[in-house]
């Protein structure tokens, strides 16, 4: 029997890598619009980070969010993110 093998992505809040289905995957849509996709399968440009509080806010200092989307994300659409991955954590 064959071993299927499982995507590993990088977080970009901590750099470690984790198996692709444990992340959250934000993304940039090609219309620019920026989202949380949570079955990771929506077309655009995108980028993980671990399911933390505390990756998303080490990502978001670093700009390595913005830098890895192309794209500048103000203050509301974090606070909108922020709350999306509180709420995730919390269903967990």
């Amino acid at each position: 029997m064959v071993k299927k093998k499982i995507p590993m992505r990088t977080c970009l809040g901590c750099n470690e890598k984790k198996p692709k289905k444990e992340m959250i995957r934000i993304v940039r849509s090609p219309e620019g619009i920026i989202f949380i996709d949570l079955k990771g399968k929506a077309s655009g440009r995108g980028c993980y980070i671990c399911p933390t509080i505390e990756c998303f806010e080490n990502a978001i200092k670093a700009k390595s969010i913005e830098r890895s989307l192309e794209t500048n994300i103000d203050d509301q659409l974090i606070e909108t993110l922020k709350e999306q991955i509180l709420s995730n954590e919390e269903s967990e």
